[in-house]
C-alpha cells in the first residue's frame, strides 16, 4: 500500500489526496489543460451553460467539477441547449463513458474522434446523441 503524497505546488486545494502516481498523471494533464484555450477552471454550471447558449452547437469547455467525487466537467452545446458531463479520474486515468487517458485533452481528441462515427448517448442528454 502506498501513502497518498500532499498536494503538489499550484494544485487547486480542493483535489482528494492521490497516490504519487496519480499525482504525476494530475498534474501534468493539469499543466496541458491549462495551456487549452478551452478550459476555464472554476466555473459553475451555470455559469458554463450561460457562456454557451448563443454559441453553435458542438462547442464545449472543460470546467472544474462542482461534484466532489469528479475533478473535471465537459460542458457542450448540443441542440437542446447545454449540457454537462462528468470526467472521472480513476486509478491513473480520466473516464468519459468508455473512453480513458492519463490526459484530458487526450481524452477529448479520443472522443471528438471516435463520436464522430459512434454518436455517444448519456443519459443526461436527453437522448440527444453527443457527436
Amino acid at each position: 500500500s502506498v501513502l497518498p503524497s500532499p498536494a503538489p505546488p499550484g494544485l487547486p486545494d480542493r483535489f482528494r489526496m492521490f497516490r504519487s502516481c496519480e499525482w504525476e498523471v494530475l498534474e501534468r494533464s493539469l499543466n496541458i489543460l491549462q495551456a487549452s484555450d478551452f478550459y476555464w477552471g472554476p466555473l459553475s454550471v451555470g455559469e458554463a451553460h450561460a457562456k454557451l447558449q448563443q454559441e453553435p452547437v458542438g462547442t464545449y469547455l472543460v470546467r472544474d467539477s462542482s461534484q466532489g467525487n469528479c475533478l473535471f466537467s465537459l460542458s457542450v452545446r448540443m441542440p437542446t441547449g447545454p449540457v454537462s458531463l462528468r470526467i472521472s479520474f480513476q486509478e491513473g486515468y480520466f473516464r468519459l463513458k468508455n473512453w480513458f487517458s492519463d490526459c484530458v485533452v487526450r481524452l477529448l481528441e479520443l472522443v471528438v474522434a471516435g463520436t464522430q462515427n459512434n454518436p455517444l448517448h448519456f443519459d443526461e442528454m436527453g437522448g440527444t446523441p453527443l457527436v
